[in-house]
């Protein structure tokens, strides 16, 4: 899979969206510690990936 920016802009909102909705969902809804931690650690995730990837698709532009 190569990295582009479109990718890494999509995993970035995807991430941000995980985050988010889990701590909507705990502020309505009685979530579990680990749920709740399972979540944001996916978000947290994804936020680094898209990091990773940006990071790489403009170093690759550099060469």
């Amino acid at each position: 899979m190569k990295p582009n920016k479109k990718k890494a802009l999509l995993l970035l909102i995807t991430g941000l969206f995980a985050i988010a909705l889990s701590q909507l969902l705990s502020q309505y809804i009685e979530v579990s510690d680990v749920l709740k931690g399972i979540s944001t650690g996916i978000g947290f995730g994804l936020m680094a990936l898209a990091l990773i990837s940006f990071k790489l698709s403009i170093y690759r532009l550099k060469l």
